[in-house]
């Protein structure tokens, strides 16, 4: 709230320990009629001081020297005033009077209350948050203390001084300096969105500083193996166990939708009758901790028999004797040159496969593939559906060329 007034003057006061021609050197800030004083710590003559101008009288150095000492004074008052706008917070002689005076103790600075607020998530870890979620919060937190050791020089920052300039100057760091892209740079932005809002409804700030930033999303076309390229990928012979282990594990993710972390973690137990008395797998996503229920198709029902007795434990055995996902992609790269896939075959393109190729070409409903790949919204899902139509579009464009050409079959007109 803005002040109806505001004045700060200085004036000599005489106190028992004066002598007699100096005085001890007093401030005064009032706001809206409400007035407080404060000590300088400093002493100057009567008779050369000049109440009228709030200053030492003369030019001598002594007299400069406490002149320069007041401007420095006011300068720091105006300042937090300013601050005091800037945050939303009250402008009143007790909030001057904290800022300039007050113990730093209780003041909520930036990356204490973002790490607060971090390890109060771990604790909830696979019961409200799942790990990645956690990891990219410890991330994003990571960022935002090295934005601020960059832009303001400092370990931490009075979570008060956030407003819309932190934001956009954090948001174009994240780009420049991190070289993030749009959507990542949008992510840690949220974050830490989620964070300062926390803060906001505590009471702790203000003023939201995220008011008129508005996060941008930019859509990004996932890859997929077509057809032609999954059977050749499904047909190739390898002449290592390791590249062939390294198929079949991705094979079985492009027939069940899975990712590389829910397939590495599956278990026997997980499989079970459905209502069609058929096999299904049941389980929950490690990175959303949503249920996902996929029956199983052929190809993956022949892998799964043909790592029947590949066990790894005997208390709850897994399914696939599988391998780091850092190598698991790295051998990926290989595949895809033997079996000429002129993409960078990553194991995530698996998931991506089974969505489109697998079963949204094949005329499976949206509602259905979205349940499957475990999604919580089918606005997640929706994207695939984009895609399989843009794949529809340039085919059909193709033939639409093939029948444009002379002598290719025309209608006749009755007329």
């Amino acid at each position: 709230m803005l002040e109806k007034s505001f004045g700060l003057l200085f004036f000599l006061k005489k106190t028992d320990s004066s002598d007699g021609l100096k005085r001890k050197l007093y401030g005064r800030i009032t706001v809206n009629g409400i007035s407080k004083e404060f000590s300088t710590k400093r002493t100057w003559f009567k008779d050369r001081w000049d109440q009228g101008a709030n200053r030492a009288s003369g030019n001598k150095e002594d007299a400069k020297a406490l002149n320069l000492f007041i401007d420095a004074l006011v300068v720091k008052v105006y300042a937090v005033k300013k601050e005091l706008i800037a945050s939303g917070e009250d402008v009143t002689t007790e909030n001057i009077f904290q800022e300039l005076f007050g113990s730093t103790n209780d003041r909520k600075m930036v990356l204490e209350v973002f790490l607060e607020y971090n390890q109060k998530m771990s604790l909830l870890e696979d019961k409200d948050y799942a790990e990645g979620t956690i990891k990219r919060y410890e991330t994003a937190l990571s960022h935002t203390k090295e934005f601020i050791n960059w832009k303001y020089k400092k370990d931490d920052l009075e979570l008060r001084k956030l407003d819309y300039d932190f934001v956009k100057d954090f948001d174009f760091w994240l780009k420049t300096h991190r070289d993030c892209n749009q959507n990542t740079t949008s992510k840690y932005i949220a974050n830490f969105k989620t964070v300062v809002l926390h803060c906001v409804k505590l009471g702790w700030l203000k003023k939201d500083p995220f008011y008129g930033f508005k996060l941008k999303h930019k859509e990004v076309e996932k890859e997929f193996l077509s057809p032609s390229e999954l059977e050749r990928l499904l047909n190739q012979k390898f002449e290592t166990d390791r590249l062939g282990l390294v198929r079949d594990i991705f094979a079985f993710s492009c027939f069940t939708g899975m990712a590389y972390i829910d397939v590495y973690r599956l278990r026997k137990d997980q499989i079970y009758i459905g209502v069609d008395k058929l096999k299904w797998i049941s389980y929950k996503r490690k990175k959303t901790d949503s249920l996902a229920r996929v029956p199983i198709l052929p190809p993956a029902m022949t892998l799964l028999n043909k790592y029947k007795n590949s066990t790894i434990s005997e208390v709850n055995p897994k399914v696939f004797p599988c391998i780091s996902n850092q190598k698991m992609n790295a051998y990926l790269k290989e595949i895809a040159d033997i079996c000429r896939i002129n993409k960078e075959l990553t194991f995530h393109m698996a998931r991506h496969t089974f969505a489109t190729t697998v079963t949204l070409t094949n005329g499976i409903p949206l509602e259905t593939v979205s349940r499957m790949l475990g999604h919580k919204s089918i606005k997640q899902t929706q994207h695939y559906a984009k895609i399989v139509d843009t794949k529809i579009s340039n085919d059909m464009h193709i033939l639409k060329k093939k029948y444009s050409k002379t002598g290719s079959p025309q209608l006749v007109s009755n007329i």
